[in-house]
């Protein structure tokens, strides 16, 4: 049987500082080694003080995630010695004495079964290594620690997964949840890092670490199993070590071997003492946490009638569930969904795209009121969308200058249809037989208007013509 877990790094993006320290949270807009303190590169004498809003964030992950968080929480000094931390130490939650991390014990679904989660701890991020040079030989490591102190929630998961896609399904729901929560931006480099550990049953753990996409760990995560199903097989004992992914060789490297919990001689941290989390703390987070992925998607179907798959794509992307908000009424809600899940997201695929949109909620409420009038059918609504994401222009001057408008006119329609009807003599021959063949018609009379006839007066004209009403 294989066993799977995740060991998870989230950066708590959108705090404004450092976990410890006053400097910047988002360190990547800084050039190298300029976004530090004393504290950030441990100089001696300095001394932690604890990010207030780091802990409530973490906080309303743990919740978010089913987790029980203890009344106390405390902090430890992990020992280890890497070039990328400055103090020989990391700051982190250890639960030594009984549960004193920020959450622990929680669960979440996936594709009907129920992954555990192990524990969420709070730590601080270490600073980065740079490798420059096109040859080992020439190789150099450069160190950055504009990084060093970055907020971060590592949440580590119980061995539930039983193979590579869940793995995939679980990372991609929990990237929505984070986003959902307001808490991290998952899009941004290195904001969320994943490492997976994978074992046969009675076998030691390998850990695999430095993949850099979901798609690449599910790749990393079957090769590994491969591996040590292969070495079981030749009666090789597998070892307990860290691997690395080769993205090149799409395969797993030997790098190190597996410390054991004991080397990094953990003790709590002197300079931060334990913190006391009061009823009211947690009874503020639960009036602050937005409202559910799952609760929006039921809301989205049971309020405003949205089909089922549109209402989870759209509920599952913060970005376009709160234009979503903004824009809808009772009336045009299911028809803003639609050019939002139809059409828009198709427009506004990449991060730069959407902090580029000039579309406003105005916008995409006067678009939804127009197909609904029949003023505009959707081929034009659709031609109209793409020009207000391009230029942020109303929509009454793009129907304008476009000439949009829909063919409304029951005699200028009349006078298409006859047109289509001579033109297409074998399908009107076919429609007693086939008829579906209408819709052969409808579309061709929306050709030649360039989609600017009203669809459901153009049926019915035809419906009548040709004996089929």
């Amino acid at each position: 049987m294989t066993k799977i877990g995740l060991e998870i790094h989230c950066q708590l993006t959108n705090l404004e500082s450092k976990l410890f320290c006053s400097c910047k949270a988002n360190y990547r807009e800084f050039s190298p080694n300029s976004n530090i303190c004393p504290i950030c590169i441990g100089l001696p004498g300095s001394l932690p003080a604890l990010n207030k809003k780091a802990v409530e964030n973490a906080t309303i992950i743990s919740m978010a995630l089913n987790c029980k968080t203890p009344e106390k929480i405390a902090f430890f000094r992990k020992n280890y010695f890497y070039p990328d931390l400055p103090k020989n130490f990391q700051i982190t939650q250890y639960d030594a004495y009984g549960p004193t991390s920020i959450g622990h014990d929680g669960k979440i679904t996936v594709e009907g079964k129920e992954i555990r989660i192990r524990r969420i701890q709070i730590e601080e991020d270490p600073g980065r290594l740079i490798y420059e040079g096109e040859s080992e030989k020439t190789q150099i490591t450069l160190v950055d620690y504009n990084r060093a102190g970055t907020p971060l929630v590592e949440i580590v998961t119980e061995p539930d997964f039983e193979n590579p896609k869940q793995v995939r399904v679980f990372l991609n729901i929990l990237v929505d949840l984070l986003t959902n929560l307001s808490v991290s931006d998952p899009t941004l480099e290195g904001a969320l890092r994943v490492d997976g550990n994978v074992s046969l049953e009675g076998g030691n753990k390998v850990e695999i670490k430095n993949v850099s996409s979901f798609h690449d760990l599910e790749k990393a995560i079957h090769f590994e199993i491969t591996r040590q199903q292969s070495l079981v097989e030749r009666g090789i004992e597998i070892i307990s070590e860290t691997r690395q992914w080769d993205d090149r060789r799409k395969i797993t490297v030997s790098a190190r071997t597996k410390e054991e919990e004991s080397d990094y001689r953990y003790f709590l941290e002197g300079d931060i003492p334990w913190i006391k989390l009061s009823p009211e703390h947690f009874n503020k987070l639960k009036e602050k946490m937005p409202e559910s992925i799952s609760s929006k998607r039921d809301r989205y179907v049971n309020q405003y009638d949205i089909p089922g798959q549109v209402a989870d794509i759209l509920s599952s992307d913060k970005f376009f569930a709160d234009l979503f908000e903004k824009s809808h009424d009772v009336l045009n809600a299911k028809e803003i969904a639609n050019i939002i899940t139809t059409d828009l997201m198709g427009f506004v695929d990449t991060r730069e795209k959407r902090e580029d949109l000039k579309l406003t909620s105005q916008h995409l409420t006067e678009l939804a009121n127009a197909i609904i009038s029949n003023k505009l059918s959707r081929i034009s609504a659709k031609i109209a969308l793409q020009e207000i994401v391009n230029t942020g222009k109303p929509l009454s001057e793009i129907i304008s200058e476009k000439d949009l408008g829909n063919v409304s006119d029951e005699s200028e329609i009349t006078e298409i249809i006859d047109k289509v009807i001579n033109e297409e003599s074998n399908a009107v021959k076919e429609i007693k037989e086939k008829p579906e063949t209408v819709n052969f018609l409808v579309g061709q009379v929306m050709k030649k208007t360039s989609g600017k006839a009203n669809p459901s007066t153009t049926l019915t004209i035809l419906k009548k013509k040709l004996g089929l009403s």
